[in-house]
């Protein structure tokens, strides 16, 4: 069989074995659907990204993105992962852009550097839209937590920037902490729906400089409680602008993740709301952790 060559990176991580872990591929170009699936099943990441081209069309990289079950048109950690890869590993070059072709569309990445070394990459997303409400009683019997434990200020909103999450405030990091998924409750919601997964977020956190704590329960597509989730973020991140969570329409925060399962996360999210619509943008950190061959 040929070889191909396959990256892990941790996405959104301060450091090595933190963040989200993304394996990323090339010299993909022969694999089918089918077989790009049972990679993905065989890694047994939250995603696998396959770089489909290493030749640019329309001025992007085509990638595609798969969790072990199926794949998805966007991820956030995928999306700043493979960037990376393509950067330090195709491009090799200290380009400010990298523009990766999506079922959803083109979405931008932007790099910075230090002393000569990517810092921190930020992702584009679509503009939210900002589907159907829901009664708290029902997300309260899902998660296993009283109605009470919500922020009445807001509502609990299914938002989409390619990939819809269902969005849930919290007054307390306790009520975040003790969150579990009803797993039979959750699956009766979504057959119904098209968002599959759920963040809940509150205004306590672990460390004194981030501004909200946040948990991504994405039973839907096979995932449990997800590390780092930047699609759902640039969901977030629009849902705080549009409801001017802060007092404000512009949004700039940094945001926890993946703290109740050993692995740490910072997400840094922007959101401006214009007349026309709400500019959201995630940023982190990604670390290189290893590269291989399959075989």
């Amino acid at each position: 069989m040929e070889k191909r060559l396959f990256y892990i990176v941790d996405v959104f991580a301060e450091e090595k074995y933190a963040g989200n872990q993304l394996a990323v591929f090339r010299g993909v170009e022969k694999l089918s659907t089918e077989q790009m699936q049972q990679i993905a099943k065989e890694m047994n990441y939250s995603e696998t990204t396959f770089i489909v081209s290493e030749t640019m069309q329309n001025g992007g990289y085509c990638v595609r993105i798969f969790t072990p079950h199926q794949e998805l048109p966007f991820a956030g950690h995928p999306t700043l992962g493979t960037a990376f890869i393509l950067q330090q590993e195709v491009i090799q070059n200290a380009v400010e852009t990298v523009m990766l072709n999506l079922q959803v569309g083109q979405i931008p990445v932007t790099l910075t550097y230090q002393q000569n070394a990517i810092d921190l990459l930020w992702m584009r997303q679509n503009s939210p839209q900002f589907g159907q409400q829901f009664d708290r009683g029902t997300i309260a019997l899902i998660l296993n937590l009283d109605v009470d434990e919500f922020d009445d200020r807001y509502p609990i909103q299914s938002v989409s920037t390619g990939l819809p999450f269902i969005i849930a405030p919290l007054k307390k990091q306790r009520s975040l902490q003790q969150s579990k998924i009803n797993k039979e409750r959750l699956f009766d919601l979504i057959q119904t729906i098209e968002a599959k997964a759920i963040l809940v977020f509150c205004p306590e956190t672990y460390h004194a400089e981030n501004q909200l704590c946040v948990r991504v329960f994405v039973d839907g597509l096979g995932i449990p409680d997800d590390p780092a989730t930047g699609s759902a973020n640039g969901c977030l991140a629009g849902y705080l602008a549009h409801y001017n969570y802060f007092g404000d329409a512009a949004v700039d925060v940094r945001v926890e993740q993946g703290y109740e399962m050993g692995r740490p996360s910072l997400l840094l999210l922007k959101a401006q709301k214009t007349d026309a619509d709400i500019e959201v943008s995630v940023g982190g950190h990604v670390v290189m952790v290893a590269r291989g061959e399959f075989v």
